[in-house]
């Protein structure tokens, strides 16, 4: 049977887990693209940034950790900017690392909406099918072939619910990893920074 005749059979149901397939690649094209980002190299800086404090005043610290356009660049930036400027640090660091955090997390939430989601729309078809299968039954009595043919067809919608649902668990799972290495990440940053920069606070 082709996937176009199965496709029809699964209900109007189908459309929503089509939608809803279409979102999580969408989002897992768009995370992916942006995790490269956000981690780029990330090891290799956070050893120059080292050897940075190590050998240059904070200005020029800061104009090393500008060229970096990754998120721990960014975080590293607003803690040396800080003790620059003469003020908070730390506080500085927490506001970065929050924005960087939030950038990292975003439509994560999404994909696991659509785990959940996505079994619970193929119960909704398949139980309109078998509905519908059983209104035919009672019209049609003595052809058993109606009830078991509908039947058939309503559990089109479970399965690709199902799948569905498999599909956006696997994309979350790898992006929830990739999620957890990148704060690790930033933990390290801010660490550094403040190991190096960590006394130096707004002046009175």
């Amino acid at each position: 049977m082709e996937a176009v005749e199965l496709f029809a059979k699964g209900g109007s149901v189908m459309y929503l887990l089509l939608i809803s397939s279409v979102a999580v690649a969408a989002i897992g094209i768009e995370r992916f693209r942006f995790y490269n980002y956000a981690g780029h190299e990330s090891e290799t800086f956070l050893s120059l940034l080292k050897e940075s404090f190590k050998r240059q005043q904070p200005d020029e610290v800061l104009n090393f950790c500008s060229q970096e356009n990754s998120c721990v660049g960014l975080v590293a930036s607003s803690g040396v900017r800080a003790a620059v400027a003469g003020e908070n640090v730390e506080l500085a660091l927490n506001a970065a690392y929050d924005e960087e955090a939030m950038r990292l997390r975003a439509r994560l939430n999404y994909l696991s909406m659509i785990v959940t989601l996505a079994p619970l729309l193929g119960l909704l078809g398949t139980i309109s099918g078998m509905i519908e299968s059983f209104n035919i039954f009672s019209i049609q009595a003595g052809q058993p072939l109606a009830i078991t043919g509908g039947i058939g067809e309503a559990l089109i919608a479970t399965a690709t619910g199902l799948c569905v649902s498999i599909f956006a668990l696997i994309v979350h799972t790898y992006f929830a990893q990739r999620l957890d290495e990148n704060l690790t990440t930033l933990d390290k940053t801010v660490n550094i920074v403040l190991a190096n920069l960590g006394g130096q606070h707004e002046t009175p």
